[in-house]
């Protein structure tokens, strides 16, 4: 039985991936067809169908390629993808265990010097060294430090994709591509029986020789390097659990409107709001959500921000005072000795409940770094974890802060051409007044430090 019915070849611009096609080719039994999911090609230069579906057809839904991509081709059949192709054929791919994933990396101060030539040259391929195009290109720091950080963002993609769902890859640097043992590596991982005697020779290196002689400025590699945090030293580390994308809690208006609420933020006021706009839908999956979308052409999507003591105060009434979480409140108790009430009851004392808020923030500071060994419920992770968390799916367009939150509705009901209704009141604040204190602030601040620091929160009682 075949270990693999398809691979994929993840790679970027100028790291050899042309090469290592052609290895793959020459293996009887494996055909790679290319970028076929490169928004400008498909798979080749000049080809306008492949399987019968053109570039239109392709670019509308790219699921029908791929399918018809793996039932047609006989042999192994596989491609070549970089992170600026069309991304939606990951959700089919990534998760298959059964489409082989194969890495192709290189140093990205070389492979963007490669790329800056090739565009000067408008050589992107060479098969005769007698017509090789040389040229001398300027460095663009910014330009460089742009194009590090996305295909390093990639990278973290596969990589968490990989270890979610128990896969592994194989992955070859460009330096491997000269060795014909690795590539009959990369053969036996494939599952191929055929192995190769000798490697392709058709593609020729096109940019051999250092750094610094192919560029006009090459002072500027010192300082590229310089802006590289090589070692990720710059880095706050982080424990905390990354977050899942949250579609399940979405709110859509029939008005265009996307909400991904915050847990413990003022998500009542804003559902109460949508609800005076017309009819509301929820309850989706990320392929429901996806329809929605495409129903909804120029909706917006947005989530609230709220004050991190605000918010961890109103987590601690609803979770703790009210009673919704009875094995927290218990942790809270024999764990941590605080002193609650039962469940719905109120504090005697402003002191007493500030007492129990505080020993509650220490449950959180430890919950977000990940000294619990417990699931951290979403109303006390960090705001910045639930946001990245909606990114896995989907950027949003808007993050707005409560403190401004009737001009942001206000302005996003502008956006979608209706009237804003008016926003019922949140009690959360007047409720955190009642007990408020110097120590509270930093307690909080300790606790949500990725908060204050990404999201720019100072003090809640100035």
């Amino acid at each position: 039985m075949r270990r693999f019915h398809s691979f994929v070849v993840f790679a970027e611009m100028r790291t050899g991936s042309n090469l290592l096609e052609a290895n793959l080719n020459a293996l009887p039994g494996v055909v790679s067809h290319g970028e076929v999911f490169n928004r400008y090609i498909l798979g080749k230069k000049d080809r306008t169908e492949l399987f019968g579906i053109t570039m239109e057809d392709r670019d509308r839904d790219p699921r029908p390629l791929l399918r018809k991509l793996r039932e047609e081709t006989e042999g192994l059949p596989g491609f070549r993808f970089f992170h600026d192709h069309d991304l939606r054929i990951l959700d089919d791919v990534l998760p298959d265990p059964g489409c082989a994933k194969v890495i192709l990396t290189r140093n990205p101060l070389e492979s963007y010097v490669s790329w800056k030539i090739a565009q000067a040259t408008d050589q992107w391929k060479l098969t005769n060294a007698r017509r090789l195009k040389t040229a001398k290109v300027r460095f663009d720091v910014a330009e460089f430090l742009q194009h590090l950080q996305d295909i390093q963002a990639f990278q973290l993609t596969l990589l968490h994709a990989l270890q979610t769902t128990g896969q592994t890859a194989f992955y070859l640097d460009y330096e491997d591509l000269g060795s014909l043992d690795v590539i009959n590596g990369l053969a036996a991982f494939l599952g191929v029986e055929a192995r190769l005697k000798a490697l392709d020779d058709t593609l020729k290196k096109q940019n051999p020789g250092p750094l610094e002689d192919k560029l006009e400025n090459p002072d500027a590699l010192a300082e590229a390097i310089a802006a590289v945090d090589v070692f990720n030293l710059g880095r706050t580390p982080s424990f905390e659990p990354r977050r899942a994308a949250g579609v399940p809690t979405a709110l859509a208006s029939d008005a265009g409107l996307l909400f991904l609420p915050i847990r413990s933020g003022p998500e009542a006021a804003v559902r109460d709001w949508f609800a005076a706009l017309g009819p509301v839908s929820e309850g989706f999956e990320q392929k429901s959500l996806r329809q929605w979308k495409r129903r909804h052409p120029g909706h917006r999507s947005f989530t609230v921000l709220r004050h991190p003591l605000l918010r961890a105060h109103a987590a601690f009434r609803q979770k703790i005072v009210m009673g919704e979480a009875p094995d927290l409140r218990r942790i809270l108790i024999n764990g941590f000795l605080a002193e609650l009430q039962p469940p719905g009851e109120p504090f005697a004392t402003a002191e007493a409940e500030r007492a129990a808020f505080l020993i509650f923030l220490t449950y959180c500071r430890l919950a977000v770094g990940g000294q619990t060994g417990a699931r951290v419920d979403p109303g006390l992770a960090s705001q910045t974890a639930l946001v990245q968390g909606f990114a896995s799916f989907q950027p949003l367009d808007y993050l707005l802060r409560e403190d401004r939150l009737v001009e942001g509705l206000a302005n996003l009901a502008a956006e979608a051409g209706v009237a804003p209704p008016s926003i019922t009141p949140d009690p959360a604040e007047a409720a955190l007044l009642t007990i408020w204190e110097e120590t509270l602030e930093t307690a909080a601040a300790d606790t949500y430090q990725r908060d204050y620091m990404g999201f720019g929160f100072t003090r809640w009682r100035k």
